[in-house]
């Protein structure tokens, strides 16, 4: 079962330590099948393919993917089989291409029109970055109006109010409930009691 699976993450030519190709192949979930991807990496040329079964949606926790861009070297190439394999946002694509550029490495993807070592790779990908702060600038937009709506509409509170002990422990000790403490000062009435406890750990309340 080992070996099985050292077979999948690792196969090399035996000629070639350093592959100039290196593949790499994703699925979202165990029960999804890698072979196809492996088989369409090695057809065009990868003498190693990286495999892993993670979620796309972050970067986080992707460690086949982070071995590749430690270890890629000058002129070698990730290849995938769609830029999906890599990342489902702009961001982390623009994350992982601009670490592949400050190693003097490229990308491609089998299935779609992408080469990053050709002028029209390279203009695509210098893209990025516009795409990914559009997307940013449209992610706060849709947040700003969604906020605006849910203040017309009276259900937007915004955060949660700072809570200031010294407000809430004088009038604790003037013999003020929490309940009514936490209800007038719009906090929580766990805030009320840990202030209470500070109180009485001060020597400020006896009750």
């Amino acid at each position: 079962m080992v070996r099985e699976k050292l077979d999948r993450n690792e196969h090399r030519h035996p000629q070639n330590e350093h592959p100039a190709r290196i593949g790499y192949a994703r699925t979202s979930m165990v029960e999804q099948n890698l072979d196809a991807q492996i088989a369409a990496l090695e057809a065009a040329g990868c003498t190693m393919v990286r495999t892993e079964q993670k979620s796309g949606a972050s970067l986080k926790d992707r460690r086949e993917l982070s071995t590749i861009l430690d270890f890629i070297r000058n002129g070698e190439t990730l290849v995938v089989t769609r830029i999906d394999r890599l990342a489902r946002s702009m961001r982390d694509l623009q994350i992982i291409v601009d670490r592949l550029k400050q190693k003097g490495a490229h990308l491609v993807a089998t299935e779609q029109p992408v080469d990053t070592s050709t002028a029209a790779g390279k203009a695509f990908f210098d893209m990025l970055g516009v795409f990914a702060e559009f997307e940013t600038s449209l992610r706060r937009e849709r947040q700003a109006e969604g906020i605006a709506a849910a203040k017309t509409k009276g259900i937007y509170k915004g955060r949660p109010p700072k809570i200031d002990m010294d407000d809430i422990k004088p009038r604790l000790s003037d013999g003020e409930r929490p309940v009514n403490i936490a209800h007038d000062m719009g906090v929580a009435r766990s805030s009320v009691y840990k202030a209470k406890a500070e109180t009485v750990v001060d020597g400020g309340v006896s009750q």
